[in-house]
Order: structure tokens, then C-alpha cells, then sequence
């Protein structure tokens, strides 16, 4: 993680606000379910997510700092060489993927609505998943990651599904403190 100084140093353009800027340097990121279908409530649908990462962990192709899974989102802070592309591969595997599971267990009323809140554009398929966007938010010092990180996983706290982030089994916030998390996470920035 580069000091405050640095941060500001390498910022020379102009933020837009839902653009990935600096292609190397972590990212907030949101990925919605389409009209916040509750969907990863069911375990085997959020594991889709956390295997999916872990994967991208493993290939190198991307470094997580923090993540949730909540019932219809998820947020990540991650970089990688090429982040835009990588979440791009990632929402479109998870999707393809929980679609299958969806097919497969024969859950109908979820494949129709995924069917009916599908963009009408999007002719080449049945489905869409995933809301369009990522609104990703570059970090741009110490204390914005911090602050991020926080709202990560405070987020079910807010919400009043439990007391305390650690009981929020889908997220990173175990592994920062110092307990075994679901997946690894780089913490030391």
C-alpha cells in the first residue's frame, strides 16, 4: 500500500466516478443482482462467488483486500493488472454458473425473474443476472482503504442482521481479525 504522499502523487487526471482510473491500484466495487433479487441467502449460491474468487486469487489475477456477500450484492475491494476485465470475466462466470444451479435445482420462480428484469436489449440470452456496472471507486489513500474496508463490513451490521461484522460469515471481516475467514484476503496494506 503506498503512503498517503504517493497516493496523491499519482493521481494526475481527472476522477470520473464510475470509471476504473488507475488500472493498478485497489478498487471499491459493487455487483448487484438484477432488481436486488435476494439470491445469495442460499449457500450454495453465495459459495458460487467465494470459489469464483478464490479462484481469481490463485491464478494471480487478482488481489482481494475485502468483500461481502449480502442477500442481493456483493462488494470487493480488489486490484489486478487489468481489474475492468477481470470483474468482467468474474460476473460473467458466477452468472453463467448460478443460472446452471438455478436450472439445474429447478427453481423456477427465480429464472423467471431473472427473465423479466433482463434488459430488453439483451437479445443473445434468456437471463441477466448481474445489474450493468461495477461503480467502481478508486482508493486513493490510507485512509479512504480504511474507511472502505469499515463499510465493507459494517455493512450487515447497519442492516441488523447481526451484532458484531465478525458474525457475517460472508465476508472478509474474520480475517482481520486475525481469524480464519472463508477465503484469504490481503489484509496488510
Amino acid at each position: 500500500m503506498r503512503s498517503n504522499v504517493e497516493w496523491r502523487k499519482g493521481i494526475t487526471m481527472a476522477r470520473t466516478r464510475y470509471k476504473f482510473i488507475e488500472k493498478d491500484q485497489p478498487h471499491f466495487i459493487t455487483c448487484t443482482v438484477v432488481n436486488w433479487i435476494c439470491v445469495f441467502g442460499k449457500q450454495e449460491v453465495a459459495q458460487i462467488i467465494l470459489d469464483s474468487l478464490n479462484f481469481l486469487q490463485k491464478e494471480k489475477r487478482l488481489l482481494l483486500f475485502a468483500y461481502i456477500i449480502m442477500e442481493h450484492h456483493v462488494h470487493l475491494i480488489a486490484k489486478a493488472e487489468n481489474l475492468e476485465k477481470e470483474i468482467a470475466n468474474f460476473k460473467s462466470f458466477t452468472a453463467r454458473s448460478i443460472i446452471d444451479y438455478y436450472k439445474e435445482t429447478g427453481q423456477v420462480q427465480i429464472l423467471k425473474q431473472l427473465t423479466v428484469f433482463k434488459e430488453k436489449y439483451k437479445t443473445d440470452r434468456d437471463y441477466q443476472f448481474w445489474q450493468e456496472g461495477n461503480h467502481p471507486e478508486q482508493i486513493q489513500n490510507y485512509d479512504m482503504m480504511q474507511q472502505k474496508v469499515e463499510y465493507i463490513h459494517n455493512n450487515p451490521v447497519r442492516v441488523g442482521y447481526v451484532d458484531e461484522p465478525i458474525h457475517w460469515r460472508l465476508s472478509s471481516a474474520r480475517n482481520y481479525e486475525g481469524m480464519q475467514g472463508l477465503i484469504d484476503v490481503e489484509t496488510d496494506w
